[in-house]
């Protein structure tokens, strides 16, 4: 599948980074909850980012592509990372992963409403199945009939996610992967500002296990992910990439089990594959329709089939 072991490894990486946090979310929130562990994620990881930014070449934005890129700091970071850890609080990383994958289903909608992107009748039956399956795993996580309101808010972070994409979809003719996600940081990053407080008056009582996580999904998932994903994106062709991915909700609830002891409900799981088939089956390559990547972990990279290499 890989001929270049380089471009393996950056493939392994990124999907077992991108699987490990949202088990670090879980980890972390007890100590820090919705606000401290949003703001003290994105601020690590910014800061990385800012260090690495003159090794990865990254630019500085036009002015005129400012509030499309602070949209995307809103959207893909802000609200992502508040509506995911808050429904964390009580849903386990592997339904969590599982729900976030509603995201490029949710892209195809809204690229039909913004982007007039059309719908051919293979991607409405993905839709279809792919949304049956998140009402499935929020009913499951609700305890019967009633939805789960934290279910409920990472369903929220995956549309907010999926506004993301669209959002940047322009922007990648112009910028590569790597500046995007920068960009969309740093905005991102100073929108949460206002909660640094949160953030302070948490550090001092949080334990070493809470500490280590937050930074672990700041540097890992956060920055050294994005960079990894950029690196194998550009060598790999789209439909290659996109469907290594498939593998991190799986990852994620694998290591779940092994570090928290949490399990997934067998119609939550049976969900979670409806979602799994419906996006394969909504993104499967057509002579019209462009390539697009999802990133499970927290962020998603959509691309046309032919940009510059990241």
């Amino acid at each position: 599948m890989f001929s270049d072991r380089r471009v393996a490894a950056a493939v392994a990486v990124t999907v077992l980074l991108w699987s490990a946090a949202f088990v670090a979310i879980r980890v972390a929130l007890p100590s820090f909850g919705v606000a401290g562990l949003s703001v003290g994620r994105l601020l690590v990881a910014s800061l990385v980012l800012a260090a690495v930014a003159p090794l990865l070449r990254v630019r500085r934005p036009a002015r005129a592509d400012l509030p499309r890129i602070i949209g995307c700091g809103l959207t893909g970071m802000t609200a992502y990372q508040l509506l995911l850890n808050a429904g964390e609080r009580s849903v386990p990383a592997g339904t969590a992963s599982l729900l976030v994958n509603t995201a490029p289903i949710a892209a195809a909608v809204l690229a039909l409403i913004v982007l007039r992107e059309p719908l051919n009748r293979r991607s409405i039956a993905g839709l279809t199945l792919g949304f049956a399956g998140a009402v499935v795993i929020t009913l499951v996580q609700g305890g019967g009939l009633t939805p789960s309101p934290d279910a409920g808010l990472i369903l929220g972070a995956a549309i907010a996610q999926a506004s993301f994409f669209v959002l940047q979809k322009p922007l990648l003719a112009r910028y590569s992967g790597v500046e995007i996600t920068s960009y969309a940081m740093w905005s991102g990053t100073a929108l949460l500002l206002p909660l640094l407080p949160a953030l302070i008056s948490e550090v001092p009582h949080a334990s070493g296990e809470a500490l280590v996580a937050l930074l672990f999904l700041g540097t890992a998932p956060s920055a050294l992910g994005f960079i990894t994903w950029a690196y194998a994106q550009a060598r790999l062709p789209v439909a290659t990439a996109a469907n290594t991915l498939y593998l991190v909700p799986f990852l994620a609830i694998g290591i779940a089990w092994a570090t928290l002891n949490e399990s997934v409900h067998s119609a939550a799981l049976l969900g979670g594959l409806m979602i799994l088939v419906g996006v394969f089956i909504s993104r499967k390559p057509s002579s019209t329709s462009p390539g697009q990547i999802n990133n499970p972990s927290g962020r998603s990279l959509p691309r046309p089939t032919q940009t510059a290499a990241d």
